[in-house]
């Protein structure tokens, strides 16, 4: 499956903190990584230049502006889980783009009660959000990428 990377921080001691896309948070410790991965011994040269990770188009790979860079499977894989309130919640976006649906396919099922708003989907402001649950109750497992 695809990890798609929607948030990325760097925080003290080399350490990144990797939201994902459909609803899971983990922590990477680029310093382990540096051992498999020559290249991130640059980013590993300066706190100050670690703090300059990015998300690359896509969300497929964080990066640094020197080229080192760390694949989504990578920090999914060998990351460390983080339990967070968010857990399991994803935006309506993401969860089409996971699933090969549209977006109104979602809003009907809320309407015709398939999905129940409050329950397995809310909209805070203008952003729709839905439990991975009720996703893969309703739809099954994410398309394989």
């Amino acid at each position: 499956m695809f990890h798609k990377i929607k948030e990325v921080t760097a925080l003290p001691d080399f350490i990144l903190y990797v939201q994902f896309a459909e609803g899971v948070t983990k922590t990477y410790d680029v310093n382990s990584a540096g051992r498999r991965n020559r290249s991130l011994k640059t980013v590993k040269s300066s706190p100050e230049h670690f703090k300059h990770v990015v998300i690359d188009m896509g969300g497929s790979q964080v990066s640094w502006n020197d080229g080192p860079s760390l694949s989504c499977d990578e920090l999914f894989d060998r990351g460390k889980k983080v339990d967070t309130p968010f857990d399991g919640l994803m935006a309506f976006t993401d969860a089409t783009e996971l699933w090969g649906l549209n977006e109104s396919t979602l809003r009907k099922a809320i309407e015709y009660g398939k999905l129940v708003r409050g329950v397995d989907a809310c909209k805070f402001g203008k952003q729709w959000v839905i439990s991975v649950e009720a996703m893969e109750r309703e739809y099954g497992k994410p398309l394989e990428r």
